[in-house]
């Protein structure tokens, strides 16, 4: 009989550590990234814009699938700065609360009590602003072939072979978390070729292309979107998925259009900025060249209708539930609570969701792109969301050090 005392007794030893940990937590945290402060305030869930009224079972799956991702991960892989690094930053920290979940019953009373007793809520701001920009993204599909050619002609790329990745904390201590992508020449590491390049040929002898679409705009749209379907003439679907960037900035060409006076800035969406690429075929590939930034795909096999494409974590990304996030502020599988609206009513949006994915033009803590799924009301919902709102990140309470 002593072996489950000292195991009950193990148990109420850490649940009363964990409480401590929790009384501990009083004051903000602040941590600066680049240009960017981010401060993370503790806050209790009566706090969180209408918890009570979200069904965090429906959040259950996805973090369960977030775990699965996290231990195939390497330590400190996750993400984040200061605190939320601290807190979340490598998969040994989520240990806990992953066991606790594989078990829990089904409902959304055993779910809220998980979440409640596993996570400190934290109020984040950036720049000392708690009001951010939340947008969302789908998963598009358009028609293909898996050679060029009866009107397909523009291709998806797989990743170069010149193209080199380099990691600066390797380099730096002061560095850590920041990657590099170039190419070697004579000895030296410049920069990618942009978009223009690309275009214009630069990677033709690399043979590159795995499927031909045969829009442009459709190829740069999935691009955009980081993961497609493509569906050939046969009727069978292929699925792709995003396989590297070539390290530019990402640059909108929403706001290229405003700056120039093409679609006013409050009407650019999705929507709007196609219909005038397809109404300028003569200007289309100036204005997408804008943007510098140029993702490659890989083919991904056995993911099944029903799911989500893989995100940067791992994990199938969940409609509704999956958001990309800045990762240099917010851990990659941490559970972030967004009050924001819906862009197609208005009404609130209130939700737990999970950080699963990253995207280039993702930048703060207070930044956050709604995964939508796939399929006309979710290519509707993503192309036209660009809400203002607030966010929390739920952390571990109790944190494992990668030593235990």
């Amino acid at each position: 009989m002593r072996r489950p005392i000292r195991r009950a007794a193990a148990r109420l030893l850490a649940a009363m550590a964990a409480l401590a940990l929790a009384a501990c937590v009083q004051q903000p945290s602040s941590v600066t990234e680049g240009a960017i402060t981010m401060t993370l305030t503790p806050v209790g869930f009566d706090r969180l814009p209408g918890w009570g009224e979200d069904h965090p079972a429906q959040a259950v799956p996805p973090f369960l699938a977030g775990c699965a991702a996290m231990a195939r991960s390497p330590a400190d892989s996750l993400g984040g700065a200061g605190e939320s690094a601290s807190r979340g930053g490598s998969p040994q920290q989520w240990h806990d609360a992953c066991a606790a979940a594989r078990t829990l019953p089904p409902g959304d009373a055993a779910a809220r009590a998980f979440f409640e007793s596993y996570f400190q809520p934290w109020a984040t701001a950036g720049n000392g602003n708690s009001n951010g920009l939340f947008t969302g993204y789908y998963e598009p599909e358009v028609r293909g072939a898996r050679s060029p050619g009866g009107g397909y002609a523009t291709a998806l790329l797989g990743p170069p072979t010149d193209m080199v990745q380099a990691d600066l904390g390797a380099f730096a201590a002061d560095l850590k978390g920041k990657n590099i992508v170039g190419r070697l020449e004579r000895g030296r590491l410049l920069p990618y070729y942009d978009r223009a390049a690309i275009e214009a040929g630069a990677l033709d002898r690399q043979r590159l292309g795995i499927l031909w679409v045969a829009d442009p705009i459709d190829a740069f749209v999935l691009q955009i979107q980081g993961s497609g379907r493509v569906r050939l003439d046969d009727g069978r679907v292929v699925r792709v998925s995003y396989a590297g960037q070539n390290g530019r900035a990402y640059v909108p060409i929403g706001r290229v259009l405003a700056d120039r006076g093409q679609i006013p800035l409050e009407q650019v969406s999705m929507q709007s900025i196609r219909a005038w690429l397809n109404a300028h075929p003569g200007q289309a590939a100036e204005v997408m060249n804008q943007n510098p930034s140029y993702v490659f795909f890989r083919e991904i096999i056995g993911v099944r209708p029903e799911e989500g494409p893989p995100g940067s974590l791992g994990a199938p990304l969940t409609p509704g539930r999956s958001v990309a996030v800045d990762r240099t502020f917010i851990p990659l599988g941490a559970p972030v609570w967004l009050d924001t609206t819906d862009p197609l009513t208005g009404s609130r949006l209130q939700r737990l969701m999970l950080a699963q994915d990253i995207g280039g033009a993702i930048k703060g803590p207070v930044r956050a792109d709604v995964f939508w799924g796939w399929g006309a009301e979710a290519e509707e919902k993503a192309g036209r969301m660009r809400q203002s709102g607030s966010d929390f990140l739920l952390l571990p309470r109790a944190v494992r050090s990668a030593a235990n």
